[in-house]
């Protein structure tokens, strides 16, 4: 059975623990810590290091599913987490825009860690009136190239998570497809 490494980041109350603790098949590993600044506000509890997951795909697959912290002050994380993934899931919340200028960080981080991953961007409490106004704006807002994956999510609706994961894997064979056609040539 082969078992991979999926990332999932995002900036804070984005949905990253959520979404794992949606798809998990085990109960997660949370570091969840209570909150103690400006922005218990906004929730109760923050991961400080990360949370971890799991889901089988198959009989032969396997995901292992890594969520980071949000808060740039446990960033270090970051870079830990990434070592040996498969591929990113950035997850944000569009029901606050002002989160936006924090996944571009992220995203920036995550593509500067030397590893051309496949990544999706899973939009986390979209207008489900304009899923395609939605994605545009995601995609415009995040400077994303043509092709990354932009896709729509409630992080509570486990058929959600999974058509993420599964545009994640898509992706990823793709890479795969198109480096293995590369080399032959």
């Amino acid at each position: 059975m082969a078992s991979v490494k999926i990332v999932i980041t995002g900036p804070f109350g984005a949905g990253k623990t959520t979404l794992i603790r949606t798809i998990s098949e085990i109960t997660v590993l949370s570091t969840e810590r209570d909150i103690s600044d400006h922005t218990k506000v906004q929730k109760e509890r923050t991961t400080v290091a990360m949370d971890f997951g799991r889901i089988t795909i198959d009989p032969t697959l396997v995901l292992y599913l890594f969520g980071t912290p949000g808060q740039e002050r446990f960033d270090f994380m970051w870079e830990i987490l990434s070592d040996g993934m498969l591929g990113f899931v950035l997850v944000c919340d569009r029901s606050r825009d002002e989160t936006f200028d924090d996944a571009e960080k992220i995203l920036k981080a995550f593509k500067s860690y030397g590893a051309e991953v496949p990544y999706v961007i899973a939009v986390n409490k979209y207008n489900p009136a304009d899923p395609a106004g939605e994605i545009s704006y995601v995609q415009e807002r995040l400077a994303l190239e043509d092709g990354v994956p932009v896709i729509p999510m409630n992080a509570l609706d486990r058929g959600s998570v999974k058509n993420v994961l599964l545009a994640l894997l898509y992706s990823v064979l793709e890479e795969v497809e198109s480096e293995t056609v590369a080399a032959s040539a």
